[in-house]
């Protein structure tokens, strides 16, 4: 009875101390928790919007010049108009669009971004996770040992026993000046950068395919007016080979036009070469192999110019363009590191708690009377260390060079909107004198037909004509695509309809979790 009292009491004691060890354990990692509320190093203010009202020194006016309306006619400029995210679609081809949203879905591009998405994002999970929680860890242990008691001066024999541990450790160190909290936000700012760099991506993937469709179709259509004049050129070549023979033409008229006629057939070849390494780009930035037969073939006449062109105020343009919010998210994750590396100059405290049991049988491991415990804490303040300082100031340096990087990407902006707003109303003034030029080459043309019909004019004068009609329709079919290929690169750099809303760009590329 002696001994069963004794027992209980013991461990009765035992829980004594296991509910006092947990109230200790409570107050310890609570109480600085309490104080945890302040973060050292400056706060990230956005940087301020453009104090600018125009891209151009000279007032742009509300349209571009007029064109002849079959080839698109004049394009107005609407400030403040809201752009299409998938501004593509204005230029009316539905193969295009196909294609493009294939490019979506297949282009490794976009996959390697979404990667870098979620890689930023569980690098902020695996961090928050680390930082923001104690750290709790299981053990469990056996181990052999022998005890000679001649080791300590004391006789008798040495004795073999075995040792058994149990035991859970948590280990938890204090944010008391913001530092993980800081490096929490700059991970945070990492995963915005790498979302606005998948839109970028995006972007330009889209644009990419329509420059390479309607340049495919400018080459097709270059392609057959050059193989028209080959046509005329071989043709009139014979004919002059006759007028030699028959003593009514020079030798050296002959051999002028023999250059003529292999300088044509030599731009063929090269044609040909930029339409089929243009059907291998397309293949490649849609997600295919080189030598897809499924690649579409784009011609000029399915696509539509836009008549209406939104144009974004420079004030707002750092909020359209994922490039800009990109430079600004790097700016704020400098500008986060920073206050790490001021927060480490602070004391950091440690606490750390171990509760288990020991005992020499695997049954009497959890038994009463087996319970150890032990409560660390641990203050650490660097009083000399050099590399310190030289962080914090390497720290302050990345984030001059982050803001410096901002505006030049700013600025760059602002100068490709502008570039391409003086480039529209050029591109119609030139395809109104090309078309222009067109018609009267035409016309030349048709009245020499008519003069060739009545006798009046020889074959020859025609073959000439034909050639000049072909020539000015080359002219006019590369104005009509540089118009298109504008017009899409000002959507390209007013942002394409990007908004910075992290919802509707994970609507376009759902990120895949595990």
């Amino acid at each position: 009875m002696i001994r069963a009292s004794s027992l209980k009491n013991k461990a009765a004691s035992d829980m004594g101390n296991a509910q006092t060890l947990g109230r200790q354990l409570c107050i310890a990692f609570i109480l600085p928790s309490l104080l945890t509320g302040c973060s050292v190093g400056p706060n990230f203010i956005r940087p301020t919007q453009p104090e600018v009202a125009t891209y151009t020194s000279a007032p742009l006016p509300a349209q571009t010049a007029s064109a002849p309306t079959a080839l698109g006619g004049a394009q107005l400029f609407v400030e403040g108009g809201r752009i299409n995210p998938h501004w593509w679609k204005e230029f009316g081809s539905p193969r295009l669009d196909a294609l493009i949203t294939e490019a979506l879905q297949a282009n490794p591009t976009l996959a390697g971004a979404q990667a870098a998405v979620r890689q930023a994002q569980e690098l902020y999970a695996a961090q928050s996770g680390s930082t923001r929680y104690p750290l709790v860890d299981a053990t469990v242990g056996g181990q052999r040992q022998r005890f000679n008691p001649n080791t300590v001066g004391q006789a008798g024999e040495a004795r073999e026993f075995s040792l058994y541990t149990a035991g859970v450790g948590v280990q938890y160190t204090f944010d008391l000046f913001g530092g993980n909290r800081r490096a929490l936000e700059a991970l945070a700012a990492r995963v915005d950068y790498q979302r606005y760099q998948l839109e970028g991506a995006r972007l330009t993937l889209a644009g990419a395919i329509v420059t390479a469709a309607i340049s495919q179709a400018k080459l097709a259509g270059q392609i057959q007016a050059t193989e028209a004049i080959l046509s005329s050129q071989e043709e009139q070549l014979g004919l002059t080979r006759e007028r030699l023979h028959l003593g009514n033409a020079a030798p050296d008229e002959l051999l002028a036009l023999q250059p003529q006629v292999e300088e044509t057939r030599d731009a063929i070849l090269f044609l040909r070469n930029q339409l089929q390494q243009n059907k291998h780009l397309l293949a490649m930035l849609a997600g295919r192999a080189p030598g897809a037969e499924s690649v579409p073939s784009f011609t000029l006449e399915e696509f539509t110019l836009p008549t209406e062109l939104p144009l974004v105020v420079p004030s707002e343009l750092v909020h359209t363009r994922p490039d800009i919010q990109a430079a600004e998210a790097l700016l704020h994750e400098a500008n986060a590191e920073y206050g790490v590396a001021i927060a480490k100059l602070y004391p950091q405290i440690t606490l750390s708690a171990d509760l288990g049991s020991q005992a020499l049988t695997t049954a009497a491991l959890f038994g009463s009377g087996s319970a150890v415990w032990s409560l660390v804490g641990q203050l650490i303040q660097p009083l000399f260390n050099p590399g310190l300082p030289a962080k914090k100031r390497a720290a302050l340096a990345a984030f001059d060079a982050a803001a410096a990087n901002y505006q030049t990407v700013v600025l760059e902006s602002l100068r490709s909107v502008a570039d391409v707003l003086c480039v529209l109303d050029n591109d119609a003034r030139r395809m109104a004198a090309m078309f222009a030029a067109d018609t009267a080459a035409r016309e030349s043309m048709n009245s020499t037909q008519r003069r060739y019909a009545l006798g009046a004019a020889g074959y020859l004068e025609l073959l000439i004509a034909q050639q000049q009609a072909q020539r000015m329709r080359l002219n006019l079919i590369a104005a009509q695509t540089q118009r298109l290929v504008d017009s899409a690169a000002l959507y390209q750099a007013l942002g394409g309809g990007f908004s910075g809303d992290h919802a509707a760009i994970a609507g376009f590329y759902p990120v895949k979790t595990t």
